[in-house]
């Protein structure tokens, strides 16, 4: 699920979607930047966003990761990117993102 955001905001979407209860993952590999929030006490199930920046928006990737890669060497997974768990997890996002909006 991709979630567009528009306009001026009070933080950086780093901040804010951590800020929604994700924390910061970097590849060891590749050396990019994700977030995930996780459902219990394990790494899995978790969700699993992307952030893309531009210079008048930013766009939020979400997906919920069911388990890990299972093939050794890849990044392939069992993500979810709609349904039901992951449409309430964009609401949530959208909706506490909308309160660090600056309203021109």
């Amino acid at each position: 699920m991709k979630l567009l955001f528009e306009g001026q905001y009070k933080f950086n979407p780093d901040y804010m979607i951590r800020r929604c209860g994700y924390g910061q993952i970097v590849d060891g590999r590749t050396g990019k930047t994700s977030y995930a929030r996780r459902f219990g006490y394990g790494l899995y199930p978790r969700f699993h966003v992307y952030i893309d920046k531009n210079e008048n928006n930013f766009q939020v990737n979400l997906h919920l990761d069911q388990k890990q890669a299972s093939y050794h060497g890849t990044s392939a997974h069992s993500g979810e990117y709609d349904g039901e768990k992951v449409e309430e997890e964009g609401k949530r996002i959208q909706s506490y993102i909308a309160t660090m909006k600056i309203i021109v």
